[in-house]
């Protein structure tokens, strides 16, 4: 059995990534922090698997604490490598952080693979690497532009590094995971989406708002080029986007990678603006959202979808859950946390 290593597998992409993990029989290790995650979270992740991975508090930015980790699992077959500050408005208030935080825990979990006989690395990136794309749907081949917020940047920067790493570690292979924009809850209601503070993503926005813990969402411009004027994103149910890595990481384990350093995109390769979202919930909830429009948000790019071609044919994998399938999930899940 392949022991893994999940770093932020507290978070939401991540615990939805290591139960699919554990409902394919990998040995899962998570480290978290648990600076934007709840120590419940083991409690779900164990409630619909039936197993508890191993967990570990670990502040990845700390180089002794990941080397001693290492030293304790050093029989670690694959790493998918979460854990990382991700909101693009943030970013753009605390570029330092996001510098810190994302690069340099990239950095020392790569030291320490490097190190072993043979790893296979799966990195959360981002379509946020293609800036405003030229040609739509974005296809792996699409020019990386310059970053349109410092979170994008850490992304391009994490992809430099590890494409640079692979280059002189013949023991090391890599999928670079560009995603676009998750949402959505496991359908047992028992982990989801629960970011602490204000949501600084749209789906627990529009919950949070839909459930009264949030008076208003603020739709961020409706003057942009788009059919109705509003940002358009290519929005994938999480747990699609979970069992896309175990099968990313399953090509690297069982070398059917054809270089040892490889980029895919994750999306459903529809676009749909933030009204459709909004007008989506509305239907599946039977709740009227309260929503207001104000001014546009500093680094937004206005429309991103994903050929997704690439990850269809060579991955074999594709979405199954539609963009109403998402907002029950998250409404549901919504619903189970707050009690209602």
């Amino acid at each position: 059995m392949n022991k893994i290593l999940v770093t932020g597998g507290l978070g939401f992409i991540g615990s939805h990534t290591v139960v699919e993990l554990q409902t394919k029989g990998y040995e899962v290790v998570i480290i978290d922090d648990l600076s934007n995650s709840s120590i419940e979270v083991l409690d779900g992740i164990t409630a619909i698997t039936g197993k508890t991975p191993v967990f570990e508090k670990l502040d990845l930015k700390d180089k002794s604490g990941v080397e001693a980790f290492f030293a304790k699992h050093n029989d670690i077959k694959g790493v998918i490598h979460f854990a990382a500050s991700k909101a693009v408005g943030e970013s753009v208030k605390e570029p330092l952080l996001y510098y810190e935080n994302n690069i340099s825990t990239l950095v020392y979990i790569l030291k320490e693979l490097k190190k072993l006989p043979e790893a296979s690395f799966i990195f959360s990136s981002s379509c946020t690497v293609y800036g405003q794309a030229d040609e739509l749907p974005i296809t792996e081949n699409a020019p990386v532009k310059q970053a349109e917020s410092p979170y994008g940047n850490t992304k391009q920067i994490g992809e430099e590094i590890i494409k640079d790493t692979c280059k002189i570690s013949p023991n090391l292979k890599a999928i670079a995971l560009r995603y676009f924009n998750p949402i959505g809850a496991h359908d047992s209601a028992k982990i989801g989406e629960l970011p602490i503070g204000v949501p600084q993503n749209l789906v627990p926005f529009i919950t949070q708002t839909g459930i009264g813990i949030r008076e208003e969402l603020s739709v961020f411009g409706d003057d942009y080029p788009t059919s109705d004027g509003t940002c358009v994103r290519d929005y994938i149910h999480v747990v699609d986007l979970a069992k896309a890595h175990v099968v990313a990481l399953n090509r690297l384990l069982t070398n059917k990678n054809k270089s040892n350093y490889e980029t895919f995109n994750l999306g459903t390769g529809k676009g749909s603006t933030v009204l459709e979202v909004i007008k989506a919930f509305e239907k599946v909830s039977g709740v009227k959202l309260n929503y207001k429009i104000v001014g546009r948000r500093a680094g937004d790019i206005i429309s991103a979808y994903a050929d997704t071609t690439k990850a269809n044919e060579e991955l074999g994998w594709k979405t199954e859950l539609s963009l109403e399938d998402a907002m029950r999930s998250a409404w549901k899940w919504e619903q189970v946390v707050r009690g209602k």
